[in-house]
């Protein structure tokens, strides 16, 4: 299980991936968690920055997917501004929405990533489905009670590391 929580890659932002490196590992497409990877909690939508983030990914042949555990209007705002689909009420890690993600990304898990900031819900449930893992650190503090708590699990976890 403490396996499952040891993200593949971490790095400090989604603008420092090294694409072509994931390319060069087979990696063909791309599951972006919203909250706290693309932009801080309460922003409402992408910023023109993840949109042109996305328009390079697309140009360089990867397909780009979004999974969040937040509601359906949340992820349709993305959605909206960055022509990507999106899964919502993801319940991660639960499997089943990563598995509607590769659907939607016509993807086999060995040839997707997720970039995410939580390892008990992005990497924990990419491994489960067999994803390449990044984790990023949360672009803010302020964040639900719930993920506070999580947030100090995870610091030991990745003391560990």
């Amino acid at each position: 299980m403490y396996k499952k929580l040891i993200p593949d890659m971490y790095v400090n932002s989604i603008y420092d991936i090294n694409f072509e490196e994931l390319k060069e590992r087979g990696i063909t497409s791309l599951v972006f968690d919203i909250d706290n990877t693309l932009v801080p909690q309460k922003v409402l939508s992408a910023d023109r920055k993840v949109i042109n983030l996305f328009r390079f990914l697309k140009s360089k042949g990867f397909k780009v997917c979004l999974i969040s555990n937040n509601t359906t209007k949340r992820v349709n705002n993305f959605t909206k501004n960055t022509g990507v689909q999106g899964v919502s009420w993801a319940i991660k890690p639960r499997k089943a929405a990563f598995y509607k993600a590769l659907k939607i990304l016509n993807s086999k898990p060995e040839e997707t990533a997720i970039i995410g900031d939580q390892i008990f819900t992005d990497i924990l449930g990419g491994h489960r489905v067999g994803l390449f893992t990044i984790l990023v650190p949360p672009l803010s503090s302020d964040e639900f009670g719930w993920t506070k708590l999580m947030r100090k699990l995870e610091r030991r976890v990745l003391k560990k590391v």
